[in-house]
This record gives structure tokens, sequence and C-alpha cells, in this order.
């Protein structure tokens, strides 16, 4: 007799999940329908199609939306206060190599496009990049670094 109770109970129990999951796939199958499209999975994009939460930010040198911390070179803060986070700026060079896009942590709206004025330098206004010392310069100061030796 205790068997069978298990049994049913064991049925019982796996009929209330596949209801449940057809419930499930009936309610997106519906909302899909009256929308026209499949539902989105990550979050918000921004205005040109980037996925924000999955860290996509849109890029003028690569005409697309990228990640800034998979392709672009890493800069530290050089002037950290202790116990505050350290929030990096990243720099993507174009393919030619002749502009270089700045991420700045503080600027998250406008990426600043530099252009190439000498060897491995890249300037506009008071921003300058040394690609070679992996430098950036705000105002001919030290503001970032990268991890080059």
């Amino acid at each position: 007799m205790r068997k069978l109770a298990c049994i049913v109970a064991g049925l019982v129990t796996l009929a209330a999940c596949n209801n449940a999951q057809r419930d499930n796939e009936t309610t997106h199958s519906a909302t899909d329908s009256v929308k026209g499209e499949t539902p989105s999975i990550g979050g918000s994009k921004d205005e040109h199609g980037c996925l924000v939460s999955a860290g996509q930010t849109w890029s003028e040198i690569k005409q697309g939306c990228i990640q800034v911390f998979t392709i672009g070179f890493r800069l530290n803060p050089v002037d950290v206060e202790k116990g505050k986070a350290v929030i990096s700026a990243f720099v993507v060079l174009s393919e030619d190599k002749s502009k270089a896009e700045l991420f700045l942590p503080d600027d998250s709206k406008n990426n600043i496009l530099l252009d190439k004025v000498d060897n491995d330098i890249y300037q506009k206004d008071s921003y300058r990049y040394d690609a070679k010392k992996s430098v950036l310069y705000v105002n001919d100061a030290i503001k970032y670094k990268g991890n080059i030796e």
C-alpha cells in the first residue's frame, strides 16, 4: 500500500511540473503573437541597438557594438583614492591604426576620437595617448596608464 501511495504521489508531481511548463509555453506564444516578435533576453538596448546589460557600447571606429573590456586596451587611473573603486578607461585602435577611440569612465555617452599625429601618438584637444608607453595624458598630465612594461 505504501509503494502504491509513493508511486501515485510521484506521478502527480510529474504531471504538475509538466502542466506548469505547458502553461508557460502557452503564455509566451500568445504574447509573442500579439507583439509579433520574440521576447528580448538580457535587457534594454541603447540608441544604437547595443545591449547595455551585456556591457556593449557603440564604437565609432568599429562601426558596431563592442565590449570595450574584451577588445580594448585597459588603462587604469594613476591617482586612485584609497578605499575607492578603480574604474578603468579603454582605448580601441582602428584597423589601420590611424585613429584611437577613448572610452572614459566619466564620459560614457561620448567617446573621444583621437587622430594619429606621430609614431604611436594620438591626440585631440587636451587628450594625448602614447600607444608605445600605453599612457593617456589629459592637459599634459598622466591620468591613465596601461600595464605595459
